[in-house]
């Protein structure tokens, strides 16, 4: 067989015999005067389209409503989160303030002994979890055992 130009029309016969032979029609898309519905049901089907849009856009216009409620009340808690900070941060440098001057500043005792007492308490958790975390001694009868059964 010789590949070669084919005329339009040589190409719109063979485009049929394929077409044909398979069952396939060559022609895409939607024909003119055909409808995918027959009853005549067209006004319904676009009433029930349009009714299914407008509760779509209801859901989403409610799903953005919630978002921005839940952004808002992250950003007032952060913003809370924020001025509680500048407050402490305030406090501490007037205590520096105060030492540097040579007083000693109010509430600084109490502060000093709630870190002792934190410090006391994470030097007793780590020796409690360095304990429970230490393999024990092999004893005489693991010994015998891992001898007796092979692994």
């Amino acid at each position: 067989m010789v590949f070669g130009i084919m005329s339009s029309q040589q190409q719109h016969e063979m485009d049929e015999s394929v077409n044909a032979s398979s069952g396939v029609n060559s022609k895409r898309g939607r024909k003119p005067g055909r409808n995918s519905n027959k009853n005549g049901d067209h006004k319904g089907d676009m009433k029930a389209k349009l009714e299914r849009s407008r509760q779509s856009a209801r859901e989403c216009r409610a799903r953005k409503k919630l978002r921005y409620q839940y952004l808002e009340e992250l950003v007032t808690h952060r913003e809370r989160s924020v001025l509680v900070l500048r407050r402490e941060l305030d406090q501490y440098r007037q205590w520096c303030i105060d030492m540097d001057d040579g007083k000693m500043p109010e509430g600084i005792e109490r502060l000093v002994e709630e870190v002792r007492r934190e410090r006391d308490l994470q030097i007793q958790m780590n020796q409690l979890n360095a304990a429970s975390h230490t393999p024990r001694p092999p004893t005489r009868s693991d010994e015998t055992d891992m001898i007796e059964s092979p692994s």
